[in-house]
């Protein structure tokens, strides 16, 4: 009852209170109606904390190293240490066994594991060390020497660790924080941090005169033992294999590269399934052109109409370029030491990707072309423009 009464007394106070008479504003003002508006005012909001700049460069570094944290404990246990063991032969040919070690990570959950072809070359028994210090033989499943890439298997294996995921390296971006895991000079478990330097370099490939297009460069500490093994980025996706290093010390200098993810994701089931990888090949042996070259040409008797591109000397028989009509040179002539097949095309494009060196070929053909795919040539005969496409 009170609670009624109370509610109901507020209802009549408030019929006189509510329309209040306008006052002129004066300077002799009584003090009651100052009262009145001071009590009805609402309090002030309390001011904001302020974070200062040190602080909240702070929290970020916090946040930084717990993400780094996180990618280590739940990636290092698929990182496994790699031991190539052989036999070599000293002086007199007394045999000698010969030990190697590297890195490489769980594929996926049939116990496949990605490493660096160099990382295995030459191995007559394959031992497999995982996180927490289980051993298993392992085999050779398919390798690619042109990429540095090759798949073992651990033959007997139980609670294999699970397989880490693959990231797009083409999204990667320069500056990005990426995390390496790896075995330098046996030290298991190694974690190194550091950032995407650089985006489709080209690098040597194991095998001669070959290239691998599309790796990554970084900062990140890698030395002898890292190779085979992930360069990851902070959501724990592999985007790389750690396989070189710039350095006359052979120990890390601030440059590294990486094999990236999305070549491994085009080569290692290729090499599971068939034990390689089969590149595509046009089938021409090239010289490249340039003012200088097309200049020795021309004073030779050669008559160039271009400066840029690859001048076809032969097309080897049977060769998708011989079938697609691709002419190599048709006399030979001496240019200093050398006999130099000429008179043969020059091929400018593919696919309209302008061409100036070999590598330019190779690293279009390895990197945006499958076997059995139809390209398109650019070709310039007799100073006239050709096309023409191959398989």
């Amino acid at each position: 009852v009170g609670l009624l009464v109370f509610l109901g007394a507020g209802c009549v106070l408030s019929r006189f209170v509510a329309v209040p008479t306008p006052v002129p504003p004066s300077p002799t003002a009584t003090g009651a109606p100052a009262a009145r508006q001071v009590q009805d005012t609402p309090p002030a909001p309390p001011e904001p904390a302020t974070v200062t700049p040190l602080e909240a460069a702070g929290a970020a570094a916090v946040a930084l190293q717990e993400q780094v944290i996180s990618v280590h404990q739940s990636s290092a246990p698929s990182v496994v240490n790699i031991t190539n063991l052989s036999i070599g032969y000293g002086m007199n040919m007394q045999p000698m066994p010969q030990e190697g070690s590297g890195s490489g990570f769980v594929y996926d959950g049939e116990g496949h594991i990605v490493t660096n072809f160099h990382v295995i070359e030459g191995a007559d028994q394959l031992l497999v060390t995982l996180a927490g210090g289980q051993e298993y033989e392992a085999e050779l499943i398919g390798q690619d020497p042109t990429n540095d890439l090759a798949v073992i298997r651990i033959v007997e294996g139980k609670d294999l660790p699970p397989a880490l995921p693959l990231g797009d390296s083409d999204l990667l971006r320069v500056g990005q924080f990426v995390v390496a895991i790896g075995n330098p000079f046996g030290l298991e478990q190694t974690l190194t941090v550091g950032v995407v330097s650089a985006l489709g370099r080209i690098i040597q490939s194991p095998e001669e005169d070959r290239f691998i297009g599309e790796a990554i460069q970084t900062d990140a500490a890698i030395n002898p033992g890292n190779s085979g093994g992930p360069l990851l980025d902070l959501q724990g996706r592999v985007i790389g294999v750690n396989s070189q290093i710039i350095s006359p010390s052979r120990a890390n200098a601030g440059i590294g590269f990486a094999v990236s993810s999305n070549t491994v994701r085009r080569v290692a089931p290729a090499l599971i399934a068939r034990g390689y990888f089969p590149h595509p090949w046009l089938g021409i042996n090239s010289l490249p052109l340039s003012p200088m070259a097309s200049e020795i040409l021309r004073e030779s008797g050669v008559d160039v109409a271009v400066d840029r591109g690859l001048l076809i000397l032969t097309a080897v028989p049977g060769s998708p370029a011989d079938q697609a009509g691709v002419q190599g040179g048709d006399r030979v002539v001496q240019i200093g030491r050398f006999s130099l097949p000429v008179g043969g095309d020059v091929l400018v494009a593919i696919d309209e990707q302008q061409l100036q060196t070999n590598r330019d070929l190779t690293m279009y053909l390895d990197t945006q072309a499958e076997v059995g795919q139809r390209v398109k040539l650019t070709l310039v005969r007799n100073g006239e423009q050709v096309l023409i496409e191959a398989t």
